[in-house]
């Protein structure tokens, strides 16, 4: 056991008498350590629950023959966060999330790791250590929050942030407003869409990091703390037959997280994530492989925000296990932590709700839930959620509507400067722009909210997994590093068409070079985190992930 090059010969006494002082006897001494790793706070609401959670956990750790230590991480709520300053510092939070865990997991030489996380940063930061330690580890994510209800009709947070655009727009009042925002959000867990939370929570469990029905499990549900302490117990059983995260996370796993993904029409920031955890697995991923997958696995699920559906709606469905057992003839077989594979899995679980899981033979949509897109303003790739967008916006041209910050276009947004047909271009909010590459939710809802249905979003920032519409983002390579998006200039024509995933900036080259010559980036006085950041940050195709 690796726990032992602290505890084991008669040089470790020192080690062992600060253990001894934690109350461990000298049967623990003999087991094996297992580091829990719990991102509880009073902070966020999907985090409130993890105490619990975490209670249950050391109780299968012990009883499965293991010691447990528990320790923690940040988590930031990029709802609390959004649209302001704030969130410049969610993404790079990721980083911190899993430079801590491989610091507490490497300086205590644990023998095995359990993740406890939800929320939007805090999962994939916490995959992304565990595929660079790679020591036996398993992850219990904390669970979606039940549905808020008003007039027999169920809410979530998107409700209130596209109210806001429907005040905007005098839609709404102001007290009509405040009333929904008291009755949205009922209680701990994961804002209750599949937004990039329960995307991730969702990619886990298809990635075989989670055990079955983990994610879908309702923070509020005693299956929530059951399963939590089969996941302490089964970690234990992962160090005895030395199974690690890189036999797990493999190529074929990827590519069963992504066709799920696809299936759910799931958060665009699941590409960024998946692509920052292959890269710690060493597993060979590009946007390529997302455009292949999406093209022959149908979106079968319509999930909130872009479809009627809750996670609450989706587990009394049959969960992710369902969804699985639909997409058993396009999965591969792949290793699970809980040691049952794949095929076998998929093959023996029980078909769910086909109201809510629908057939392969008659999806929402015949392609996946995400695209792609490529072109003369997005050379290196850009990321919609093409199940959000209607039909009719597959194919658009409009003329720019050109602005360096979100505050900008957020001003213009609400006072009414933006018509239909319009694309809005945001810019200078890439990861080293921003820094930080903040999402843009606070725009997207408000014109939704102010009832735009025809305006083109296009940004090198990032849209929370509660965006809908017809919303571009990670543009690469950003403004801030002299990418084409710099150098688009109001009333520019640009065409997106997702049929042919495809966003263009319909500008000659010969323009565009003499722009390029007279371009300015703007420069921004940093410091402290962001500062480090902006520095060392990757661009958006490679997943934001720090230079190596």
């Amino acid at each position: 056991m690796r726990s032992d090059e602290m505890k084991q010969g008669y040089v470790r006494a020192p080690n062992r008498s600060l253990l001894r002082a934690l109350g461990i006897t000298d049967d623990e001494m003999k087991m094996p350590f297992i580091g829990i790793a719990n991102s509880w706070n009073t902070v966020v609401p999907g985090h409130i629950n993890l105490r619990q959670v975490a209670e249950r956990v050391r109780e299968g750790v012990a009883a499965g023959g293991g010691v447990p230590f528990e320790f923690n991480t940040i988590g930031i709520c990029d709802g609390i966060a959004m649209g302001h300053e704030g969130m410049r510092y969610s993404l790079p939070s990721r980083e911190t999330i899993a430079d801590s865990v491989e610091l507490m997991i490497e300086a205590h030489r644990f023998d095995g790791l359990v993740c406890i996380c939800t929320c939007d940063k805090i999962v994939p930061g916490m995959l992304m250590a565990a595929a660079r330690c790679n020591i036996p580890a398993i992850v219990v994510t904390g669970g979606p929050m039940l549905s808020g209800k008003c007039s027999g009709k169920e809410l979530s947070l998107v409700d209130v942030f596209e109210g806001v655009g429907r005040v905007a727009a005098g839609t709404m009042n102001e007290k009509d407003l405040i009333a929904l925002e008291k009755c949205a959000m009922p209680g701990c867990g994961s804002c209750q869409g599949l937004y990039t939370a329960n995307t991730m929570a969702c990619i886990t469990e298809a990635l075989g990091m989670s055990l079955p029905r983990c994610a879908a499990t309702p923070a509020v549900h005693a299956e929530k703390l059951a399963i939590a302490r089969m996941s302490g117990e089964r970690v234990v059983g992962l160090v005895r037959e030395g199974v690690t995260p890189r036999d797990v996370i493999t190529k074929e796993s990827m590519r069963n997280a992504i066709r799920v993904d696809m299936a759910l029409g799931g958060s665009t920031n699941t590409v960024l994530h998946l692509m920052a955890i292959a890269e710690e697995a060493d597993v060979p991923l590009t946007l390529n492989d997302f455009n292949e997958i999406g093209a022959a696995v149908p979106h079968i699920c319509y999930m909130q925000p872009s479809g009627p559906h809750s996670m609450e709606t989706l587990y009394y469905a049959g969960g992710i296990p369902a969804v699985m057992h639909e997409l058993a003839p396009l999965l591969e077989d792949a290793l699970t932590v809980s040691g049952v594979r794949i095929a076998e899995f998929a093959a023996t679980t029980p078909a769910g709700d086909s109201a809510i899981i629908r057939p392969l033979s008659d999806p929402v949509h015949a392609t996946g839930g995400l695209k792609i897109v490529r072109g003369t303003l997005a050379p290196d790739g850009a990321v919609i959620k093409a199940a959000g967008v209607r039909g009719e916006m597959w194919r658009h041209t409009g003329p720019a509507r050109v602005f360096d910050s979100e505050i900008a276009a957020m001003e213009a947004i609400l006072s009414g400067k933006i018509v239909e047909g319009d694309v809005m271009v945001i810019r200078y909010e890439g990861p080293a722009g921003a820094p930080g590459m903040p999402e843009m939710l606070s725009p997207t809802s408000a014109i939704m909210g102010r009832g735009l249905n025809r305006v083109v979003l296009i940004t090198d920032g990032r849209f929370s997994g509660g965006t809908r519409g017809p919303c571009i983002g990670h543009v690469a390579t950003e403004a801030a590093v002299g990418g084409p998006i710099a150098l688009v200039e109001e009333g520019d024509s640009i065409t997106i068409d997702l049929f042919e995933n495809r966003i263009d900036l319909d500008v000659s080259s010969d323009v565009l070079e003499l722009r390029k010559k007279t371009l300015i980036i703007p420069k921004k006085n940093l410091s402290g985190v962001l500062s480090r950041y902006a520095a060392a940050v990757c661009q958006a195709d490679r997943g934001a992930v720090m230079k190596k």
